[in-house]
């Protein structure tokens, strides 16, 4: 791991030896990503919590979606932004520069997705994003309505409700845990 710090504020240290599981997992992170993200090392202290949580991350960021992985970062972003997660604004913020190719749309979601220069399909989705972080018993048909019109499925509509509160709940642990992002995220696709 390039970032030997404590991944929160909280004493939790890593599971000694990791098990087997853990280690090949932090194996792959390091020679896909060149670290281990601190998200991951932060669930270190239990395997079935780390299990439970890169489980739920990877069927809703990587598994069979109508939304583009760029798409779902993205409202990784403007939820995080909302919430203030330092943590998931620089990690997502860093996705988003990658698959997006254009730092500048990384910077613009980080500081207010609404400069962005978004498609209509992309500012509904995150309107609608937006919408349900801050006021979710708000939402009615009309709010499910707009992003029908704009080309999304019903199961497109399950899959940015998930991707949001799963961004809600994550941005609310890091910041109540004191997470801090990698180092390597504040530098990477600039």
């Amino acid at each position: 791991m390039t970032d030997q710090t404590a991944p929160t504020a909280l004493d939790l240290p890593p599971l000694e030896p990791l098990p087997a599981g853990m280690q090949k997992y932090f194996g792959i992170c390091q020679d896909k990503l060149g670290m281990v993200p601190n998200v991951l090392r932060a669930h270190a202290f239990d395997e079935n919590k780390l299990n439970t949580f890169s489980a739920l991350y990877n069927e809703l960021m990587l598994g069979d979606s109508g939304l583009s992985k760029l798409e779902r970062e993205m409202i990784a972003v403007a939820v995080s932004a909302v919430n203030g997660c330092f943590y998931c604004l620089a990690a997502h913020g860093a996705a988003v520069r990658q698959l997006s190719g254009d730092p500048k749309l990384g910077e613009m979601l980080v500081m207010n997705y609404r400069v962005a220069p978004l498609d209509a399909r992309q500012r509904a989705m995150l309107d609608f994003a937006v919408k349900v972080t801050k006021a979710s018993t708000e939402i009615e048909e009309v709010d499910r309505e707009i992003l029908r019109q704009v080309g999304f499925s019903d199961r497109d509509i399950w899959d940015i409700a998930n991707v949001t509160g799963f961004y809600n709940m994550s941005n609310r642990v890091a910041s109540a845990t004191g997470m801090v992002p990698n180092d390597e995220y504040h530098a990477q696709f600039r």
